[in-house]
């Protein structure tokens, strides 16, 4: 392995553990918003659950000091990071899933899911262009 800093993540568990942390807090902490209720329109406050994202991941990790730039994990430069590749798969796929999952059942914004996720619908728009039978000279 190449000199330069030591790694954060001795083990790709240890990662893991880190991520799985990272899911309880996210979870454990919604975010709220205002509403209106009833006839006499009661302000309440109504829990979101926020989503998991990689940005999320990444600052959780920044924030609670365990490791800056970690997204050197997830893109393996000089291959440093080869006994990672699976945990970070995993991870991204845990991340997905529940965009993807939110997304589908309303629980997210489901246009920003597709979006972030590379499901954009397709549509196709043939135009043909037909030539006369018989021209347009009288």
């Amino acid at each position: 392995m190449p000199a330069g800093r030591p790694l954060v993540f001795e083990l790709p568990e240890e990662m893991w553990e880190a991520f799985t942390d990272y899911v309880q807090e996210v979870k454990g902490n919604p975010r709220y918003k205002t509403v209106f209720v009833g006839k006499d329109g009661d302000e309440k406050q109504e829990a979101l659950q926020r989503p998991l994202t990689m940005e999320g991941f990444e600052l959780y990790l920044w924030d609670k000091g365990i490791a800056r730039g970690a997204d050197q994990y997830f893109t393996n430069a000089e291959g440093r990071y080869d006994k990672f590749v699976e945990v970070c798969s995993r991870i991204r796929k845990a991340i997905r899933k529940d965009q993807i999952e939110g997304g589908m059942v309303g629980q997210y914004n489901a246009s920003i899911t597709q979006r972030l996720n590379g499901l954009v619908e397709k549509q196709q728009t043939d135009i043909k262009i037909e030539q006369p039978l018989f021209g347009d000279d009288e």
